[in-house]
């Protein structure tokens, strides 16, 4: 993984980048290609760039839905548990157990302010509801 020959502390970024996937892939971010990953070098630590576009593109888009924009074990979409935690935490990334628990937590934690950023959004009602659709069948093919 480039972000062991690259970053100071590459078990730290690996966590950052772990998170940042499976954001995306619950809120519907299928256009977080390769250009929205880079390093910084700050204060001599080289880590991830801080994150942006993380948005729901899927809601907007038509045509061939997919999941994430970059492949992961070969698959664009049908993802499972198995292929976003087992394959690219734990194998991919190299995260133990206790780092990748503890990533999932926050996440399942920050669902239900989610549901109310989107509910108390700006989006037409059609969009809010394509919205929290995505997200709670996300939700659900992760098993929570």
């Amino acid at each position: 993984m480039l972000i062991d020959g690259f970053c100071t502390f590459p078990a730290v970024e690996k966590a950052k980048l772990f998170k940042r996937v499976i954001f995306n892939f619950l809120v519907g971010n299928e256009d977080m290609h390769l250009k929205n990953y880079s390093v910084i070098t700050r204060n001599d630590i080289v880590e991830l760039s801080p994150a942006y576009d993380l948005l729901n593109s899927s809601i907007v888009l038509t045509g061939d839905i997919k999941e994430i924009a970059l492949p992961l074990k070969g698959k664009k979409s049908n993802l499972t548990p198995d292929i976003l935690i087992g394959y690219f935490g734990r194998d991919r990334c190299s995260l133990t157990g206790k780092v990748i628990d503890r990533n999932l937590d926050e996440i399942r934690g920050s669902i239900s302010r989610w549901l109310f950023l989107i509910d108390n959004s700006f989006l037409s009602p059609v969009m809010k509801e394509k919205y929290r659709l995505l997200l709670l069948d996300r939700i659900k093919v992760m098993g929570w």
